[in-house]
């Protein structure tokens, strides 16, 4: 009895007339007020919520959120039907979509290509040179926020933060302390890094691909990104203990064609960044086409171990390559195969990604980024609204805060628009769980940097957050 009672009271719910500017069929509707807008906000943040709590649900953040898209938008299908319009629901949807579907493959391909480098053994290399050198903990600590600063522009935070916090694992046995504040300034180091170039982070993507800024303004962003690291990692530098810890001998080979697997990257970018600047296309097909030349390549590849091992595979190894046992045998060595660089992706974040961009596609539809943007940008001004993007971006996932501000898209100068890109950048740096590089690192330095560890230097790295704002409004003053 108490499910029909339900049931009848959400078919009269459903009943209810909805609010609207205008009721004719083709027109938006202002949703915010009614059952529809106030169960997919509350929905969004149960969604979240759960994405929040992900490290002790141990529940993948994509799961929730890709369940709340779907029903976010079928209550927005639901209302626009209820007044005889069955088309601008429908047009919304497909618009977010493919918004999603061009980041999708331009992050496939770039992750592809990271994880090829991976498979043969470049940042194995890196990391196994670096801690056979035998440098201080200090040099150390200041050599792996270099490095992360650096290398995170062309590959993703999490891996740089990963690979580099490695280093100091190894090289950093028995020194919790150094450990601790290494993994603070590598986080704070590939975070900045990241925010000053398209291919840093996926906020910075998502602004390059929507076309608000062109491939080249996001370096006028360099010095304020590096003030953000510097800043903090001078101050915790002063803490970072004295020591000259053992080399850990190690010696690793980079597999064939891992150069060239580097040159092939370089190129892709390169084809993507032409292609967007000079012909308007989507950058996502000049990556595209890069992962073809690579899927070639590893083609090249696969043919030169299979002659290095004789031409064939032998014993169980050749069973399994025809299919036979697939199931029952691991083989010891395998082949070069592109497709496991692709199965590796970061599949959850991908997924993660199209549940958010939908789901505050769905929300604006309703109407509530209307209102934010009112309040934001309307009232509080540009400048403080940007500011604010940042903080939030330590709370919440920096991905729906920019995806959020994308969809508002306020009318802003470009200078407005560079410090929207670096405070959702860097802001997730004043706490652990704002980024993914923090989060990853928890879990890889489990016990030893954690959420409380990080809180004790938030005021540097706050300090650090100020700095990059103001040198960004000392040195881009005419693009304000």
């Amino acid at each position: 009895m108490r499910y029909i009672a339900v049931l009848t009271g959400l078919l009269a719910a459903l009943s209810l007339p909805l609010p609207a500017l205008a009721s004719e069929a083709g027109t938006a509707l202002d949703l915010t007020g009614n059952w529809v807008g106030i169960s997919a906000i509350v929905l969004f943040v149960l969604a979240y919520g759960l994405v929040v709590a992900e490290e002790f649900l141990h529940l993948r953040k994509s799961k929730p959120v890709l369940i709340a898209a779907g029903i976010i938008w079928t209550l927005v299908g639901v209302a626009y039907a209820m007044h005889g319009d069955t088309h601008t629901a429908a047009a919304a949807v497909r618009h977010n979509i493919l918004e999603y579907a061009e980041l999708l493959l331009f992050l496939l391909a770039a992750m592809t290509y990271i994880n090829t480098m991976e498979e043969r053994q470049l940042f194995n290399a890196l990391r196994a040179w670096l801690v056979s050198r035998g440098f201080s903990l200090r040099t150390m600590f200041w050599i792996t926020g270099l490095l992360a600063f650096f290398i995170s522009p062309i590959a993703d935070n999490l891996t740089t933060a990963l690979l580099m916090a490695a280093v100091v694992m190894a090289v950093g046995v028995g020194q919790n302390k150094f450990i601790a504040l290494a993994c603070i300034n590598i986080v704070v180091a590939a975070n900045a890094g990241g925010a000053f170039s398209p291919f840093g982070d996926i906020t910075t993507l998502m602004v390059w691909q929507k076309g608000v800024l062109s491939f080249s303004a996001f370096f006028a962003l360099f010095i304020p990104s590096l003030a953000n690291w510097l800043i903090p990692a001078v101050l915790m530098a002063f803490a970072v203990p004295k020591g000259q810890p053992h080399a850990v001998e190690e010696t690793v080979d980079v597999k064939f064609g891992g150069y060239v697997v580097v040159g092939l990257f370089i190129a892709t970018i390169a084809t993507a960044v032409s292609m967007h600047n000079f012909l308007h296309l989507p950058p996502a097909l000049g990556m595209m086409t890069g992962l073809g030349l690579l899927k070639v390549f590893g083609y090249i590849i696969r043919r030169h171990e299979l002659r290095e091992s004789g031409g064939h595979i032998s014993g169980p190894e050749q069973l399994l390559e025809n299919g036979e046992l697939a199931s029952l045998v691991k083989p010891r060595h395998k082949p070069f195969d592109i497709f496991i660089s692709m199965k590796r992706a970061e599949w959850d974040t991908l997924m993660f990604f199209y549940g958010v961009v939908l789901c505050v596609g769905g929300l604006g539809t309703i109407g509530y980024l209307a209102q934010a943007s009112q309040f934001m940008y309307g009232e509080l001004g540009a400048t403080w609204a940007n500011v604010l993007v940042g903080i939030l971006s330590a709370i919440v996932d920096n991905i729906p805060v920019m995806f959020a501000v994308l969809t508002m898209y306020p009318d802003m100068s470009h200078g407005q628009w560079l410090l929207v890109t670096l405070t959702a950048g860097v802001g997730g740096s004043l706490l652990s769980i704002g980024s993914a590089a923090g989060v990853g690192l928890m879990g890889q330095a489990r016990g030893i940097y954690t959420f409380f560890a990080h809180l004790k230097w938030t005021w540097a790295i706050a300090l650090g957050y100020v700095g990059s704002i103001w040198l960004h409004f000392l040195i881009n003053s005419d693009l304000m």
